[in-house]
Order: structure tokens, then C-alpha cells, then sequence
């Protein structure tokens, strides 16, 4: 069985887009980076933006993202415990590259109650089968 990608983090053949993806490797690290771009979220209010994440799942991407240094997690001593999720001045570097994502997808990706698919064909103007050649 071969080790996640994130894992591979002292054995990369070179290719600077494959070192970036380490960091943002996972279902939810990018969807969490865009919604901590413009403000501080508490765990919750992130947990509202993202209703499909197991609460296991949101604990062990944001723990990643900190450990990586793109987010800071700040608690404060209070009762009930308070924490907070912000991107780090390191993880702010990213936003161009999220809106950038953001952007294309808003072009490029029709989102139905039956799934996710590519709008290449229309927003190109040329047929499916042209594209994919």
C-alpha cells in the first residue's frame, strides 16, 4: 500500500507543485483555507460552512493545517472553552491561489443535485470530444 502524499514530505522528485499539494492535500484543507480567508471562524462556525465533515474529520484537517503552519489556533481560558481558527501570515500567501481555484470553478463547474460536472464543452464553445483530445 503507498503512504498518502503528505507523508512524502523528504522525498519529492523536484516537481514544486507536488511539495504545495502536500499542504493542501485532503478533501476539506482547501474548502477550509477559503473560508478563513476573510475572518477568524470558531470550530463550529466553521463546522456550519462545511455540513457534510464528520467533526473527527474537520479536527484532524484543521490540526494538519496548524501543525503545517498555514493556520494558528488560538484558545481562550474560558468557560465553555473558546477556540479559534485564523490563517497564519504564511497561510494568507495562499489566497491568490484559492481565489484562483474559486474562480475556475465558479467558470468551469456546474454543481446539480445529481453531482458535480465540467462545463468545458459550453464555456469553450467547442464540442466535449474536441476538448478531451
Amino acid at each position: 500500500m503507498s503512504r498518502p502524499r503528505a507523508k512524502l514530505v523528504t522525498n519529492f522528485p523536484g516537481c514544486p507543485v507536488e511539495a504545495t499539494l502536500t499542504y493542501l492535500d485532503g478533501k476539506w484543507k482547501g474548502v477550509i483555507l477559503f473560508h478563513l480567508m476573510d475572518r477568524t471562524l470558531r470550530f463550529n462556525e466553521l463546522r456550519r460552512h462545511l455540513p457534510a465533515i464528520t467533526q473527527r474529520m474537520l479536527t484532524k484537517q484543521l490540526r494538519e493545517l496548524e501543525d503545517s503552519g498555514l493556520i494558528s489556533r488560538t484558545v481562550y481560558p474560558v468557560v465553555p472553552p473558546r477556540v479559534e481558527y485564523a490563517l497564519t501570515p504564511l497561510g494568507s500567501t495562499l489566497k491568490p491561489v484559492i481565489r484562483a481555484l474559486a474562480a475556475w470553478g465558479d467558470e468551469f463547474v456546474f454543481c446539480s443535485p445529481e453531482g458535480r460536472e465540467l462545463r468545458i464543452a459550453k464555456a469553450l464553445g467547442a464540442p466535449a470530444a474536441e476538448l478531451q483530445a
